[in-house]
């Protein structure tokens, strides 16, 4: 029987999970404007599978929460978040990266290999690691981390709705929609919004010169 690449790789990452712990990490919302980074760190358990791991932006929301909950049960996890400030101290690329290392100190075992959504390997990581293009769709493990980096961060950005109405969190979940920009514009920029950003620096300074702007742009 001829296997398909996506097979190989599938068996590839369950021989290497039975040889030692390997990782898969990946993260969400580096492009919005508001909201954290999350990444997530997942090791799979080879006796525990999983059916059905894969890119979380290929997958229904439905489906998306119901692995994430199989995945935390049956999986090692570590969870790592960079809010807005360090996002904006550090830059998108450094927080992200800092938020990787994280989740991966914060799994409950150590991994003996990692490997990293992308094309970039964070520092400071316990153990050998590497960086691959579209795992998300090639590894498990990482694929499970994607999924899981994706509703919480889905889940932390409907919370933010809650404290700050007006701005539509709960539908674009901080990304730069044509309604999320109207209503920056229009309100000005919460303490959940990236200042790093063009866009919301914009937004803050026509909030600060606007004399009808009381009560926008307001950060703290």
């Amino acid at each position: 029987m001829t296997l398909s690449a996506k097979d190989k790789d599938c068996l590839n990452a369950v021989e290497n999970a039975a040889d030692g712990h390997v990782a898969g990490v990946d993260e969400a919302g580096r492009g919005p404007l508001a909201g954290p980074v999350v990444t997530a760190a997942v090791i799979l358990d080879p006796a525990r599978p999983i059916a059905g791991l894969g890119d979380s932006k290929a997958l229904t929301a439905r489906r998306r929460e119901a692995l994430a909950r199989e995945i935390r049960e049956k999986a090692w996890v570590g969870i790592g978040i960079a809010e807005p400030a360090e996002i904006d101290r550090l830059n998108i690329l450094h927080a992200t990266m800092t938020a990787m290392a994280r989740a991966v100190a914060r799994l409950p075992v150590r991994p003996e290999h990692v490997l990293i959504d992308g094309n970039r390997v964070p520092d400071g990581l316990p153990c050998p690691a590497e960086a691959i293009v579209k795992g998300d769709a090639r590894e498990p493990a990482i694929g499970a981390a994607s999924i899981l980096a994706k509703t919480l961060r889905d889940a932390l950005m409907e919370e933010a709705a809650l404290r700050f109405p007006g701005y539509g969190f709960e539908g674009h979940k901080g990304y730069p929609s044509k309604a999320h920009r109207e209503a920056l514009m229009a309100l000005g920029p919460c303490p959940i919004h990236r200042i790093s950003y063009a866009p919301v620096r914009e937004a803050l300074r026509i909030a600060e010169l606007s004399p009808d702007a009381a009560g926008c742009g307001k950060l703290d």
